[in-house]
């Protein structure tokens, strides 16, 4: 009896087993996943988490060595309440493993390690972001600014409270 041919399903089955990435399988390309990504930061904007969420989590499984999928999910686990800071720090410091030159996604680290009262690791975080957006475009990276000037003004006071005691 003569063997049937492999449908297309069975040929990608075995190709996703092999261990290809889903984009590669089903031809999806980085302009595609870049739209896809950019759809889920402006839903994640709206206050849209949940579709969010599920698109940032096809873009691992499309690829999971694109940094955008996991850039999304920690930047969610910030903004949850109550945050999630474990998921994030994972998620983020996966992102930067696949993009160190990321602005948003260093300040997304930097604020995740400050909350996790890692300052110092924060810092160099921090200044890879600073120095990642000298013109100050980035508004991630301007609301790490802040953060930044708000612990430097809280430090400086609670310095002159002590020296005033």
């Amino acid at each position: 009896m003569a063997q049937q041919p492999k449908t297309a399903t069975q040929n990608a089955a075995e190709r996703i087993l092999a261990g290809e990435q889903l984009a590669d399988v089903f031809g999806v390309t980085e302009g595609q996943i870049q739209a896809i990504a950019a759809l889920a930061f402006n839903l994640q904007q709206q206050g849209k988490l949940k579709e969010a969420e599920i698109l940032f989590r096809g873009l691992i499984a499309a690829n999971e060595k694109i940094f955008y999928g996991y850039a999304g999910l920690g930047a969610l686990a910030l903004a949850k309440q109550p945050v999630d800071l474990p998921t994030a720090y994972e998620n983020l410091s996966k992102a930067a493993q696949l993009n160190p030159k990321d602005p948003t996604v260093q300040a997304n680290l930097g604020e995740v390690l400050v909350r996790q009262g890692k300052v110092e690791e924060a810092a160099k975080h921090f200044k890879t972001a600073f120095e990642l957006d000298s013109q100050h475009k980035d508004p991630g990276v301007n609301r790490a600014r802040a953060i930044v000037a708000s612990l430097a003004a809280i430090s400086a006071e609670a310095k002159r409270r002590t020296a005033a005691a």
